[in-house]
């Protein structure tokens, strides 16, 4: 099987989360992010993918979350005990589900409002300008209301207010949800770029696994909170177990009809 970079930006190590004091969430979970890396965790709804990105951004104790075992490496560094903003300002973004624009403002005051988390002005007209440059869609509606933006465009807005931060990290959950499979495949091309080209770093979450092995190196397969599988994307596509589940050989089967034990004993033989 093979490995990410051995030089890892990102180090979850036996991450093990519960919610509420009482209800086990994420069960030992190991995965890293190498630096300049674009890495996918995989899997389907409640299976976990969105509660391990909040272990890495600090948004667990908003839930009534925390994490009771294991550690989050950054940069080399334990940030387990840190704070989201403190978190934020070492260079970990998280863009949430749902998208979560103001829609009540601009595309570029919903920016302008992002900057005020990290960074001066110039730093703010830097990141401006290079966020209308990836997404000039957005350059075009700048001035519009962001309620009334297409949900491609809200998506657009959403990935560019947290490259306002400056991140080193970009951790987007499901950006894919809603949105016409031309939406997705420009979206996520567009963050290949910005991975490729500014060397960021990220972490795609996702249930689309077709569009998200075309674009990123190497997958993690979450199920029950337990990672049940990791390899390059290359190798991935091929698995039957993925082909036949995610990536559309299942044949009118319902995923939520097999039996999970059976297939993660399969994918760890």
């Amino acid at each position: 099987m093979s490995t990410p970079s051995p030089t890892p930006l990102l180090v979850l190590n036996n991450i093990e989360v519960i919610y509420d004091r009482l209800a086990l969430a994420i069960k030992g979970a190991s995965i890293e992010v190498p630096q300049g890396g674009m890495v996918a965790l995989l899997g389907a709804n409640g299976a976990g993918k969105s509660t391990l990105l909040k272990a890495i951004s600090g948004l667990l104790k908003a839930e009534r979350g925390e994490v009771t075992r294991g550690d989050v490496h950054f940069q080399g560094r334990s940030i387990a005990s840190l704070p989201p903003q403190a978190r934020v300002e070492l260079g970990i973004v998280q863009v949430l589900e749902g998208r979560r624009v103001f829609e009540h403002l601009t595309p570029d005051e919903n920016l302008v409002a992002a900057s005020a988390v990290r960074g001066g002005r110039a730093d703010m007209n830097r990141n401006r300008d290079l966020v209308y440059s990836y997404f000039p869609r957005l350059g075009e509606r700048r001035s519009a209301q962001s309620g009334y933006l297409s949900g491609g465009e809200q998506q657009m807005l959403a990935i560019g207010r947290a490259l306002m931060t400056g991140p080193k990290l970009l951790m987007l959950d499901e950006p894919s949800l809603g949105l016409a499979p031309f939406l997705v495949a420009e979206i996520f091309e567009i963050v290949r770029r910005i991975n490729k080209d500014e060397g960021l770093s990220v972490l795609l979450v996702e249930q689309n696994a077709v569009a998200a092995l075309e674009v990123v190196s190497h997958g993690y397969m979450i199920e029950g909170g337990r990672i049940v599988m990791h390899d390059s994307a290359e190798a991935m596509k091929k698995n039957p177990d993925i082909q036949e589940f995610y990536l559309g050989g299942h044949e009118g089967r319902d995923f939520r009809d097999i039996k999970h034990y059976r297939r993660r004993k399969r994918w760890l033989s």
